[in-house]
């Protein structure tokens, strides 16, 4: 076993040889949370004690066998308090260990950005925004979605809160005041954060809002863009997916589609609602890492790898 250099940053000293290692050996210990044998280190510099998880996002956390079955419940419409149930644990256990998860979806997602896709590297994407509410559908909430059209995946999102419209906005203006747009701001966001990963003439495919123009002329000048018209969605069984046979925002929809399927609050018929904007942003940040590692790689790989026979043993 290799051993690792000290995570102190500390120097060499008079009093260690330079032939020797300044990092050596110190036992082992048992870790409780996944009953893993852990190996003690020890540096002659600075004097002090470290192994492998000294540094690492969960050091001294407990119940990490937690983590894994917990993100799958969150991305496959388990509510946090059915989660609960299901792993025996307490609700503010669960609270406390999506906020964990969901921030390290964050870092992991940008740092798969940066590693993984090329700057200038993105030329064919898919925009438009989802809506859903918070506490009440007198308060909605607007998800802006940049969506790869060939594979799907999930490049960037921003929540913004916007004013109820329709037959409810006189009941939501008379019961919690004037609510402001905050669509504009949260679109400016979203563009310039994933700007750097688009290419100059890259094809946009939105549907016919009037204000997505502006923001992407003036965010990506050179590029592309094709508003088609919007249909509405089948009222059972589809959701986000259309009715008629072609549909140029397909990626989008059935991306959207998915995460009503996946988001228990996010279902278009629920009592499980989001009760704050941080906890919509993360349950979101969430299932993107599933989403783009998972449900669109995974599944990908293996169904060529195993294609599906109808008249094989395990048809059913």
């Amino acid at each position: 076993m290799k051993v690792p250099s000290c995570p102190f940053s500390c120097s060499l000293t008079s009093s260690v040889s330079p032939k020797s290692d300044p990092v050596i050996r110190n036992g082992r210990f048992f870790r409780k949370s996944d009953s893993q044998w852990i190996h003690r280190f020890y540096c002659r510099c600075c004097k002090k004690h470290f192994s492998r998880s000294t540094h690492s996002p969960t050091y001294r956390q407990k119940k990490r066998r937690l983590s894994h079955p917990l993100k799958l419940l969150l991305c496959s419409g388990v509510s946090q308090r059915r989660a609960a149930l299901i792993l025996g644990v307490n609700p503010k256990t669960v609270v406390r260990r999506f906020r964990f998860l969901a921030a390290q979806a964050r870092l992991d997602h940008h740092e798969w950005l940066t590693k993984n896709v090329a700057h200038n590297s993105l030329n064919d994407l898919q925009w438009d925004d989802l809506e859903t509410a918070e506490h009440t559908k007198c308060k909605p909430l607007s998800v802006s979605l940049i969506v790869d059209a060939k594979t799907r995946r999930i490049y960037a999102f921003e929540v913004a809160r916007m004013p109820a419209k329709g037959h409810l906005s006189q009941l939501a203006l008379r019961k919690y005041g004037k609510r402001a747009d905050e669509r504009p701001k949260g679109w400016e966001a979203l563009h310039q954060r994933i700007k750097p990963w688009i290419h100059p003439k890259a094809k946009w495919v939105s549907d016919q809002n009037p204000h997505y123009p502006r923001y992407l002329k003036h965010h990506h000048p050179l590029a592309e863009h094709l508003a088609v018209p919007g249909r509405r969605g089948c009222v059972a069984g589809q959701g986000e997916l259309k009715k008629i046979g072609f549909d140029p925002l397909f990626s989008l929809n059935h991306t959207c589609a998915m995460l009503r399927a996946n988001l228990n609050r996010l279902f278009r018929r629920s009592w499980c609602l989001s009760k704050t904007l941080q906890g919509l942003n993360d349950h979101i940040a969430l299932y993107i890492q599933f989403h783009n590692h998972q449900l669109t790689s995974e599944v990908g790989k293996i169904a060529k790898s195993a294609p599906f026979h109808p008249h094989s043993k395990g048809a059913v």
